[in-house]
């Protein structure tokens, strides 16, 4: 039995609804960063024509003046594409002041695009990735030898090539275009690399799609499916690393084999609730392809009965994370078991057990913290020790 729940609406969404209801908006996405810059490549924020904002791309200290831009976009429908950072006197006035430089691009989506942000609405709803491939810059020059690339043509005008768009939805024709046929073929298939990958980036290429770095800057926006969050073990921890693990950004998977436990309603916050043996449905689940390196395995059922052959299962595959609850003595005996089963060394030393970082926390909702401060430090290769007690840059590159 499965039991599934709805996302609470996000940029994309605001964005989709509001040019359903023919409204068009302002929609501003970190293009590029260096240094130390508060949010990632694909950081949106949204800005209606009523004035109301959506998301963020900075900590905040660029939110201001990117407002004021946003509504000039909005009213004229020129595209900008800005730069903040330290260097600029102007940027750093606004507050840009941790050290960062970022690019952000900012347009006017109008009720036009529907069809494809009605392609990318649908994609997601199916849990399957999109993308989005954007023309945020695009300079005169070009090659000699093509005069199909001479400034101020139809096709190479820098002003008709700004903010041009193309959808990619898994196997279906892409929705829209980049104003060249061979562009198209180019950021198509490079687009759908990162996709892959579930990564947003900046692609360059000459005019007609020439692999080179002048001509077309495009940002590819990728709609990559969210990381999965299996939690094992229907506990009221379970519950608080669902909720944890759900603002993460995972979906978020609650199974345990006692149906009077295993409800939506002591889960709300997870995407689907699944009553099954721990083990039978992680191997359902990996068979089928939808667990992959991205995956992060909470294991709180603390059962021998349940953590043995789930655990030698999942630390047989190359997952994000694998933790297990239980006290060390609990935990020593869970390694002689796993050891028994035949599991080696290097493959028992993933395993995240006692699961979380010392934090001192006692209540469920402590432990969680815990335990998503591990997840964050194994994904992104942090210490898990006091900022003020490191030196260097506090955003590592991604």
């Amino acid at each position: 039995m499965t039991e599934r729940r709805q996302r609470v609406p996000d940029v994309f969404d605001e964005a989709h609804r509001r040019c359903q209801a023919g409204e068009p908006v302002a929609l501003a996405t970190v293009v590029a960063t260096w240094h130390s810059a508060p949010q990632p490549p694909g950081a949106t924020m949204l800005v209606a024509a009523d004035g109301t904002v959506t998301g963020s791309v900075s900590g905040g200290c660029v939110e201001a003046d990117l407002y004021e831009r946003a509504r000039r976009v909005l009213a004229t429908g020129a595209p900008e594409l800005i730069r903040y950072g330290i260097s600029d006197d102007d940027a750093y006035a606004v507050g840009l002041t941790c050290g960062g430089v970022l690019d952000v691009f900012v347009e006017r989506v109008d009720p036009g695009a529907l069809p494809g942000l009605d392609a990318v609405a649908a994609a997601r709803r199916a849990a399957q990735p999109a993308a989005v491939v954007t023309c945020v810059a695009a300079d005169a020059s070009g090659s000699p030898n093509d005069a199909d690339n001479a400034p101020g043509t139809s096709s190479t005008d820098p002003a008709r090539r700004l903010g041009r768009r193309l959808v990619l939805t898994g196997g279906q024709r892409p929705i829209g275009s980049l104003g060249d046929d061979r562009l198209d073929d180019a950021a198509s298939a490079d687009a759908l690399g990162l996709l892959a990958a579930g990564h947003s980036g900046m692609l360059r290429y000459g005019y007609s799609g020439q692999r080179r770095g002048s001509g077309v800057s495009l940002f590819v926006t990728a709609y990559a499916t969210p990381p999965r969050m299996i939690v094992f073990g229907a506990i009221d921890f379970a519950a608080a690393v669902a909720r944890i693990g759900a603002f993460l950004g995972y979906r978020v998977t609650v199974c345990d084999a006692r149906p009077v436990f295993t409800t939506a309603r002591r889960f709300p916050e997870a995407d689907e609730v699944v009553v099954q043996w721990p083990h039978r449905y992680l191997r359902t689940e990996l068979d089928a392809g939808r667990v992959d390196e991205r995956t992060v395995v909470c294991v709180l059922t603390h059962d021998p009965r349940f953590d043995v052959p789930l655990l030698e299962l999942a630390l047989r595959h190359p997952l994000a994370y694998v933790g297990a609850m239980g006290s060390r003595r609990t935990h020593d005996d869970r390694l002689k078991l796993l050891g028994e089963a035949g599991l080696t060394e290097a493959q028992l030393a993933p395993l995240a057990s006692p699961i979380g970082l010392d934090l001192g926390g006692r209540t469920p909702e402590e432990t969680a913290v815990s335990v998503a401060a591990q997840i964050v430090a194994a994904r992104w290769g942090g210490t898990g020790r006091p900022l003020a007690a490191l030196d260097g840059p506090i955003h590592r590159p991604g």
